[in-house]
């Protein structure tokens, strides 16, 4: 097993609720053409698949989708979505697991890759994905952009989301490259906020570039979106495409 952390049976639960705006079809549209068209003829592999979000719907789009997945809790999820003939799920950890057959799209999406805690198993993310690529397949990564440029002298936190029903910020160990995402989530009407945090290690581009040649592959395009706006240094995220030499 990794250094990545189980999702538990109540974050599983409530993950589709909690994260009903990234499901939806203005969010996710985008997204779901860009794997398409990638995919193309071929199958697509998703590391971290979760409870579906992505992989459901561009399997409905007619691309065959497998699926790796450490929790079985998330994948307990998606099953009450499809079926296993519809869409195989193989419990294992994104790094290390091996699934039968080649594919011409893998793709790691949500800044999953940072669930890997070490700059050793995000290597091995990478060469994972190089070995189930058939030669000319894309490996695509959406991950954001550390936002240290927040952060004045002395200051260890950075707020993502301060609303109503959720309070959100990262801390950051800046010798470590890592960072902690806290999370208070309000439930229900009684004034009670759930407290939730999950550790991470971040990555710049260009050390995702290296990892990508660690493993055999050639960056071909990076974006800022899904919608292929261009990315720039003010960019708050990226979406990655690397390809397996022919």
């Amino acid at each position: 097993m990794t250094s990545s952390e189980l999702w538990t049976r109540a974050t599983a639960d409530r993950y589709d609720a909690e994260e009903a705006e990234a499901s939806s079809a203005a969010v996710l549209g985008p997204a779901l053409a860009f794997l398409a068209e990638l995919a193309g003829d071929g199958r697509a592999l998703e590391f971290a698949i979760g409870t579906g979000r992505v992989g459901v719907p561009l399997r409905e789009r007619g691309v065959p989708v497998v699926g790796i997945e450490l929790s079985e809790h998330m994948a307990a999820v998606l099953r009450r979505k499809t079926d296993e003939g519809t869409l195989p799920v193989v419990i294992g950890d994104m790094a290390t697991t091996v699934v039968p057959g080649g594919f011409t799209l893998v793709y790691l999406v949500y800044n999953t890759l940072t669930n890997l805690l070490t700059q050793d198993e995000q290597v091995e993310c990478f060469r994972n994905a190089a070995r189930h690529l058939e030669p000319g397949g894309r490996f695509v990564i959406e991950l954001g952009v550390p936002p240290l440029r927040l952060l004045p002298p002395g200051q260890v936190a950075v707020p993502f989301d301060v609303s109503q029903q959720h309070l959100g910020f990262d801390t950051f160990d800046l010798a470590e490259q890592m960072l902690v995402s806290h999370h208070f989530t309000r439930d229900g009407d009684d004034g009670h906020y759930r407290r939730e945090n999950s550790r991470h290690r971040y990555a710049w581009p260009a050390e995702l570039d290296l990892m990508a040649r660690i493993a055999g592959l050639e960056l071909e395009r990076r974006l800022a979106d899904w919608d292929g706006s261009p990315f720039t240094q003010d960019s708050a995220k990226h979406v990655s495409v690397w390809r397996k030499p022919a």
